[in-house]
């Protein structure tokens, strides 16, 4: 059956996002085909979402919020410490990944609540303990706007996360230029300098380069980054 889920899931990514129309409509036809298996694909492609939730150290109470946090599986790594949060929102601006992560949040009502918005502009009600992004930065069009808008929801000293496909500046340009035309066919587009950004704006506290193997590539390693800086206080 998983062999079967992933060759659906295979054929829309070689077909590849339909172009036209608004960055909702066209993550909403790229998706909703994929979104019954997105998981199951997903967790054999996008490394170090554990890794993250589990360096986002927060005390009990905090209100944390996941940007482009399409069907909400990541909740599921904060494992009990969830329930000790003041609240979680999931935002994101694809209905069929939303259907998915209301689901999720539905076995935890008093905690957490999915969200459809634009993450480049969305607010929540008060200034917010943690923010982060998994595999998302990559796939929204003005990717600043998303980090600006994220570290102005953040209250001073507040935690901003980070795990995404990378571009290091040790890479080779043959290396490089594979991996870019490689995502961009599904709408992906790394970006070197999202690292950069980061850096100049936070005050890291954990920066790491890593590399992951890809389902049905053997032999080959996707760069990828794991972030976690805190905003200035001043």
């Amino acid at each position: 059956m998983t062999l079967i889920a992933d060759a659906r899931t295979l054929l829309h990514l070689a077909r590849g996002p339909a172009a036209g129309g608004s960055h909702a409509d066209r993550l909403q036809r790229f998706y909703q085909p994929q979104a019954a298996h997105y998981d199951s694909f997903r967790d054999r492609l996008l490394h170090g979402r554990e890794d993250l939730i589990n360096q986002l150290v927060l005390p009990p109470g905090s209100t944390v919020v996941e940007l482009g946090g399409g069907t909400g599986r990541n909740l599921e790594y904060f494992g009990s410490r969830l329930l000790s949060f003041g609240r979680v929102e999931v935002v994101d601006l694809c209905p069929a990944l939303l259907e998915r992560a209301r689901e999720r949040c539905a076995r935890w009502p008093a905690v957490a609540v999915a969200v459809e918005a634009d993450v480049t502009t969305y607010r929540p009600a008060q200034p917010v303990d943690c923010a982060y992004f998994s595999y998302a930065l990559t796939m929204i069009p003005d990717w600043r706007a998303a980090l600006d808008n994220a570290l102005g929801m953040l209250r001073p000293g507040g935690l901003l996360g980070m795990v995404d496909f990378h571009a290091p500046s040790r890479q080779s340009s043959l290396e490089r230029g594979f991996w870019r035309r490689w995502f961009r066919h599904d709408g992906v587009f790394i970006d070197p300098q999202h690292l950069p950004y980061l850096l100049r704006r936070t005050e890291p506290l954990s920066c790491q380069e890593r590399r992951a193997r890809v389902p049905y590539l053997p032999g080959l390693r996707v760069p990828y980054y794991l972030y976690v800086g805190r905003k200035p206080a001043g």
